[in-house]
């Protein structure tokens, strides 16, 4: 069997960020294929040294193998992973034990499992895919299924300045337990577009988006940058984006979309952020 391999991207500092060309910020930071049918697709950043992609099982089996990249066995030996469904309904089995995922559910698997695997649920209209989350673990937390609603839901915004959303925190400090994991969903409700205005950074985490649930006709205008220099990278349905912890974050939809938000580096505390106020904004 060929040996699998996780492409790199390598860490970036402000200072790149005047000099690079559209194509640049693409290539640096938006991840435009995370779910291949019959494929477990991953990206490995420097950043905070984060693993993210997706795995669509397409009616068979996909196993999480070891890779180069990770220098590991297999690839929780020294790892944690967050995982959340955003197809139909599917199955992963963890060491044997098997966890069913609707769409939206959120799955916790921690360091030190060995065996992990995808798989469509039988009786599903539509297939499953898994969006993975995973960072370094120095330690080993217990499996743990949330299903959507279950977790510490945080009702956001103002429907007049059009990111009235709901907040739905999976793996954090107060939910389930990960060594450096904090993982959940944004709902934007119908009319609101805004996913997070005033802009904020993670001075110690670098934190990903997942947009999903987006017309094949629209599209994410997603900030990033610093305050004094902002760019942009025009997003479609299922494409993620890596904002490293310098980087302002947020971003404005031409309709309603939801996302999966998910960070890592030196604490969980879920409003450690730093505001960038619009006015701030260049």
């Amino acid at each position: 069997m060929t040996e699998q391999h996780i492409p790199q991207r390598y860490a970036t500092n402000p200072a790149q960020i005047p000099g690079m060309t559209t194509q640049d910020l693409r290539d640096t930071y938006l991840i435009p294929d995370v779910f291949v049918p019959g494929e477990i697709r991953l990206t490995y950043t420097h950043h905070d040294r984060i693993v993210l992609g997706g795995a669509v099982p397409a009616g068979g089996v996909l196993e999480l193998g070891g890779y180069p990249e990770i220098r590991s066995d297999y690839f929780l030996e020294h790892r944690e992973v967050g995982i959340i469904n955003v197809g139909g309904t599917g199955t992963v089995t963890a060491d044997g034990e098997v966890y069913t995922l609707v769409k939206g559910a959120c799955l916790y698997l921690g360091r030190g499992i060995q065996a992990v695997s995808f798989a469509d649920a039988a009786d599903a209209e539509s297939g499953a895919q898994f969006y993975l989350f995973s960072a370094p673990a120095h330690t080993a937390y217990p499996a743990a299924l949330v299903s959507p609603g279950e977790g510490t839901v945080r009702e956001l915004g103002d429907q007049l300045t059009s990111n009235r959303r709901t907040l739905n925190q999976y793996i954090h400090e107060n939910g389930v337990k990960s060594c450096q994991i904090v993982m959940g969903v944004t709902e934007l409700h119908p009319g609101s577009m805004w996913n997070t205005m005033p802009a904020h950074t993670h001075d110690r985490r670098t934190e990903c988006y997942l947009y999903f649930d987006l017309p094949d006709e629209a599209r994410v205008i997603h900030l990033m940058g610093e305050r004094e220099e902002t760019r942009h990278l025009v997003i479609a349905d299922r494409q993620a984006v890596i904002s490293p912890s310098w980087s302002l974050h947020s971003g404005v939809g031409t309709s309603a979309y939801t996302f999966i938000w998910a960070m890592a580096g030196e604490n969980q505390a879920f409003d450690d952020m730093d505001a960038a106020p619009v006015t701030d904004l260049r």
